[in-house]
């Protein structure tokens, strides 16, 4: 009855240490599939991030584009009207310099029509 009791008790214990073989065996699996799931979701993640850089850098090129051709419309439309007003100041520099230096030189002096002999 003890040999009994004895082989019982081996054949309990084997049996928990390969069910706990199987639970580690199943923890193992567990964690390999969370890892493998892991590195899916990474590289969607990562994939994404890559099609929206693109489409980002797409539309920025594009805005950016259209900007640079203004700019130099800008830059343009400015020269020009500095070219049109710096030949407008030297076309009239000439007339305006003598209207000034005649104003200033030809002065005709005269008595101011308010002004009072007082006694």
């Amino acid at each position: 009855m003890l040999a009994s009791q004895s082989q019982g008790i081996q054949q309990l214990l084997q049996a928990e240490k390969r069910a706990k073989d199987k639970l580690d065996e199943a923890k193992k699996r567990k964690g390999k599939r969370l890892k493998q799931a892991k590195e899916e979701a990474m590289a969607e993640i990562e994939q994404y991030r890559m099609q929206k850089e693109k489409e980002f850098r797409e539309k920025q090129s594009l805005i950016m584009g259209s900007q640079s051709n203004l700019s130099v419309e800008i830059d343009e439309q400015t020269a020009g009207k500095i070219r049109n007003l710096t030949g407008n100041y030297k076309e009239s520099l000439e007339n305006v310099m003598k209207q000034l230096l005649g104003m200033v030189c030809d002065l005709k002096p005269e008595i101011h029509r308010n002004y009072r002999v007082t006694d």
